[in-house]
């Protein structure tokens, strides 16, 4: 276990800690810790893999992680990073998400084993509990300035517009409850999180502590930590897994392994090598190397492609990988007629593409590039035929006159247009 500490600072994925003392501790002896996740969905997402990934990393030091799934904090909504209130989910909303997140985190954690992951929810503990019993076990213990001093419940109290409700307002001392709730069963000791639990992780140090008050009942104050890591943020301050299109998942339902894969291949040459050391368990030196070519050869984009390669067999596994990388490959070439309909259905979540009836064959290449959008126009797609930059299914098209054969779909229904070497432009025939 030693270094584990050491490590997880190299790599940027501490922000804050309660007790600089976190590392001996690690050193000492395993640990139990645990991450909360609440079921704002039926997935988690590409952002939500950095505690997962975290977690993993305790796990392979040793120690035992706990996944808590919010089954009754997720019933409230954290106002954390929110400027207006959630739309509260019915409980078969809430029990469906629960189910597809409990999937999700099974694929990143072990199960077995002497410190196997345990997914909990916390409506488990939360159900029985009466609202006078709450407030005099745990409200107590806490201060309304206290409270009001955590940065989101401050920032919203001065929003006049939109304000917050007593319902979030109290997700805090929900969350300093789980805390206690797993020190005292489970034996946990560690909180992690985003930067922005910060004070939902303190509230429940502070709670566990004030509970156990060595003035009132003579024992030891236990030790607890709470560590954060950063939020995923890309260079330009924009969040990491969202894109134009929507957010990239982990379920390979929401985001094809392909599209998933072409994310991280595209990812700005500012952000890989972060990305590389939150993501992936290459050693610090391979990433010093990979650093050294983005400077060097940014043009290959070997960072990219190496994160895309270790994030993709990690969320997919290794065959989803070598699909991706076949149709990355096969894109830009005649090899294209060798894929799959499920490839290229996920080539497709991740491109531009227009949906025609059968009735559409017999149109020309040309009425086709205007029609899309991959010329300007009739008479700019002519240009672009005659200057030989224009292809059909990645094999270059010399006649202006050429019509769309049924003999060109691909698996019965795909044609792919390029202009250029990098533009293009699905065709889907139903």
């Amino acid at each position: 276990m030693s270094g584990l500490f050491q490590e997880l600072k190299q790599r940027g994925l501490v922000a804050q800690v309660t007790d600089e003392s976190l590392g001996n501790a690690l050193d000492q002896q395993p640990l139990t810790l645990y991450a909360g996740f609440d079921p704002t969905s039926d997935s988690l997402h590409i952002g939500s893999l950095l505690p997962l990934m975290t977690l993993r990393r305790f796990q392979i030091a040793g120690h035992t992680p706990i996944v808590v799934v919010g089954g009754a904090t997720g019933r409230i909504g954290d106002p954390s990073g929110k400027s207006t209130e959630r739309v509260l989910l019915d409980d078969s909303h809430v029990e469906a998400n629960l189910a597809g997140i409990r999937k999700v985190v099974g694929r990143f954690l072990e199960t077995k084993g002497p410190n196997g992951v345990r997914v909990v929810d916390n409506y488990e503990w939360f159900r029985g509990f009466s609202t006078l019993d709450f407030l005099r076990d745990v409200g107590k213990h806490f201060t309304v300035n206290h409270m009001m001093a955590k940065e989101s419940v401050r920032a919203r109290l001065e929003d006049r517009e939109h304000g917050i409700s007593y319902t979030e307002f109290s997700y805090m001392l929900l969350q300093a409850y789980d805390f206690l709730h797993l020190h005292e069963k489970e034996g946990c000791s560690l909180q992690i999180g985003a930067t922005d639990q910060w004070g939902n992780i303190t509230a429940g140090c502070e709670l566990i502590r004030r509970k156990r008050d060595v003035s009132v009942s003579g024992q030891v104050a236990p030790q607890v930590f709470g560590m954060t890591h950063p939020l995923v943020l890309k260079s330009d301050g924009s969040k990491f897994g969202k894109t134009e299109s929507g957010t990239v998942w982990l379920d390979p339902k929401r985001t094809s392994p392909y599209a998933f894969y072409q994310y991280l291949v595209q990812v700005a040459d500012a952000d890989v090598v972060q990305l590389l050391k939150f993501f992936t368990f290459l050693p610090l030196e391979e990433i010093a190397r990979l650093e050294g070519l983005v400077q060097t050869q940014p043009e290959k984009r070997e960072a990219q492609m190496r994160l895309a390669q270790e994030l993709t067999r990690i969320v997919h596994g290794d065959g989803e990988l070598l699909k991706a990388e076949k149709a990355t490959s096969a894109l830009f070439s005649e090899e294209i007629r060798t894929l799959d309909e499920s490839t290229l259905e996920g080539a497709i979540s991740g491109a531009p593409a227009t949906r025609l009836p059968m009735s559409r064959m017999g149109s020309s290449v040309l009425d086709l590039l205007a029609e899309t959008g991959l010329c300007n126009s009739k008479g700019a797609a002519k240009k672009d035929l005659a200057g030989g930059g224009i292809y059909l299914n990645n094999i270059r098209v010399t006649d202006a006159a050429q019509l769309i054969a049924p003999s060109d779909l691909i698996c019965g229904k795909f044609l792919v247009l390029r202009k250029g070497k990098r533009t293009y432009h699905w065709l889907v025939f139903e």
